[in-house]
């Protein structure tokens, strides 16, 4: 049993409340205790938007079962109904709320994030919440604004089993030019309930790796936007006869791609052939990936007909963009996809996958078409590791003092620095206490000059700072 300690409004830790979601650590700054507290402010704010019904689900984290059940005990202290989903994927509570009309759903997942940490994604009248929103309620809880259930009676609860109507409603329209074969890796990550399932509703047949769900995550971490992380899946590509393997994050709302001669397919790219294809149908739409995405989506969409825009990275904050500009589709490096032509608009590592099956079924090899997309020479996501609040701190002071040489330098989301062969990124992550970098060049050579030109700057603000470069 996690520590389940009475605590007083005020003893909830404020650094829980992210940009774009909660994340703790179990019984320590994330507590059932907590959890409760949380959901009776999600309850009363549902209440306040004139919300009727919660969906909730949590993920294969040890944790989940106590840490959901907590929540919507808070959840209908504000007298606000419950709809438990059970073990879900992040994507199935977004289902889920728009297919049981709730407009709202709170999941209880830790992502990709070590298996001590649990958190929260919540949806409340269609709205992700994200920055003020996500601190509004830590506001709630302080001022004791919060519904009773003396003053509105208790919330029901009840429990409903959706995972079959969300794959019918996905194999309903997703169509495959014909049988493929392919390789799944789920890290043990909750994706393993549903992935094998869904592509056989598909025509595919589906080689599993790591698929019993399991919260200790004893084969690998479940993030694939770590390329050690897919050496599983591209050593069983190579040896099987898988013709493309998927790999998904912890809660399933992201998607890593291995081609079958072993090249990682990063999402910026995967989202090239998104746009071709959206693009195809809603021709003058606007795409939007975010600013660790690759600098050749820009030119891409354009010459696809598509408007393309640049924007924060964040799941809930790209969800926000979308419904302000009416975006088809947009896509973040880290592999959170988002479809609205011909979806609802969410972050969907499954469906994701589903949509590049019916791409790559229309050709005989999908390792020619995904290497075919264009590459630049480029790092993965690398970190430089701080202390709590530092990276905040540190970005905030460069935005300010900074200076690159024959450069243009973009703010939206920490310093995106464009060359005119290339780019650097460094931005606060909002999920842990890091700082996040990016490179992309034309060639070797401009990379290293342009990482130079960051270390010179880092450095210089920083020089204890330990450089991955």
């Amino acid at each position: 049993m996690l520590s389940n300690t009475p605590l007083s409004n005020s003893n909830i830790p404020k650094e829980i409340f992210k940009a774009y979601d909660i994340r703790g650590i179990v019984g320590k700054t994330l507590t059932p205790a907590i959890v409760e507290a949380i959901g009776h402010a999600l309850g009363s704010e549902a209440a306040a938007r004139k919300q009727k019904t919660i969906c909730i689900g949590y993920d294969g984290r040890l944790s989940g079962p106590e840490l959901a059940s907590a929540l919507s005990s808070g959840i209908r202290k504000a007298g606000i109904d419950v709809i438990n989903l059970g073990l879900v994927a992040t994507p199935v509570v977004y289902f889920a709320a728009y297919h049981l009309k709730t407009d709202c759903g709170v999941m209880v997942t830790g992502s990709h994030n070590p298996p001590d940490y649990n958190g929260l994604k919540m949806v409340l009248a269609g709205e992700t919440l994200s920055g003020e929103t996500i601190q509004a309620l830590r506001q709630r809880i302080e001022n004791n604004d919060l519904n009773t259930d003396e003053s509105v009676g208790e919330g029901t609860e009840r429990s409903y089993h959706i995972d079959d109507e969300y794959i019918a409603k996905i194999s309903s329209h997703i169509k495959l030019a014909r049988p493929m074969k392919i390789a799944v890796d789920c890290g043990n990550g909750v994706a393993g309930a549903f992935a094998k399932k869904l592509y056989e509703a598909l025509n595919c047949e589906v080689e599993e790796l790591f698929c019993e769900v399991d919260g200790n995550f004893p084969n690998h971490h479940p993030d694939p936007s770590v390329p050690e992380n897919l050496t599983d899946l591209i050593n069983a590509l190579k040896k099987g006869n898988a013709e493309i393997g998927l790999a998904f994050d912890g809660d399933g709302d992201r998607l890593g791609v291995v081609t079958k001669d072993g090249n990682i397919i990063y999402p910026d790219r995967q989202l090239l052939l998104f746009a071709e294809d959206v693009l195809k149908r809603e021709p003058g739409a606007t795409i939007i990936y975010d600013v660790k995405s690759t600098r050749n989506l820009a030119p891409w969409i354009s010459a696809h007909g598509g408007n393309p825009l640049m924007w924060k990275t964040g799941h809930s904050l790209v969800k926000g963009k979308m419904k302000e500009t009416g975006a088809a589709l947009a896509g973040e490096m880290s592999g959170h996809t988002f479809f609205k032509e011909r979806w609802y608009g969410f972050d969907d590592g499954l469906y994701a996958g589903a949509r590049l099956l019916e791409i790559l079924s229309r050709y005989d090899d999908p390792s020619v078409v995904l290497n075919a997309l264009p590459d630049s020479v480029s790092t993965p996501e690398q970190h430089i590791q701080m202390q709590e609040g530092e990276p905040h701190a540190l970005i905030a002071k460069l935005q300010q003092t900074a200076i690159f040489e024959n450069a243009d330098v973009l703010t939206i989301d920490g310093l995106r620095v464009e060359y005119a062969d290339g780019f650097g990124l460094m931005r606060p992550s909002n999920t842990t206490p890091v700082i996040v970098l990016r490179f992309e060049a034309d060639n070797a050579e401009a990379l290293k000059r342009i990482q130079d030109c960051f270390r010179a700057v880092i450095l210089a603000a920083a020089p204890e700072a330990k450089l991955p470069f």
